[in-house]
């Protein structure tokens, strides 16, 4: 990961009707977001719309000494009734899917995609400090599972 006060990698998936439903009534998951301003700390997060329409989210965090001093292995297992969240095989944080229910409709049992951005600044970020450039992120692998039907 890169380090330093206004880096913002993440990992994170959004569903696919993202054009025709608004957010965070689409879904997001993050798998892994990393704010440089808490170099010690990892997130992982479900966004959707709340009873009331309105963003809602559950999430994680995971602290662990200087995680961009080495490659991690960030993922998710999403299953018909949660999402866990993973740090190097360590389960962290496990979200009920139920919790996304509205009416007929959660996010969460429909398709997504997958997107693997480095933001710097923004309104979680904060104000970059310049001596974080130039600033690298490095992804070794990506790899995406489906389970076989039963």
């Amino acid at each position: 990961l890169p380090e330093g006060k206004g880096v913002w990698p993440a990992i994170w998936m959004l569903g696919i009707c993202r054009g025709k439903v608004p957010w965070p009534a689409c879904g997001e998951i993050d798998i892994m977001e990393f704010v440089g301003k808490q170099p010690d700390t990892v997130h992982g997060t479900a966004h959707y719309a709340g009873k009331d329409g309105k963003h809602a989210s559950k999430g994680g965090k995971l602290k662990t000494a200087a995680p961009y001093d080495q490659f991690h292995v960030y993922a998710i297992e999403w299953d018909k009734d949660r999402i866990d969240f993973f740090f190097d095989q360590k389960k962290y944080f496990s979200f009920p899917l139920a919790q996304a229910d509205l009416g007929e409709g959660n996010a969460f049992r429909k398709p997504f995609y997958l997107l693997l951005n480095f933001a710097v600044g923004g309104s979680w970020g904060g104000p970059a400090d310049p001596a974080v450039f130039p600033s690298t992120y490095r992804i070794d692998y990506v790899r995406v599972y489906r389970r076989k039907a039963q």
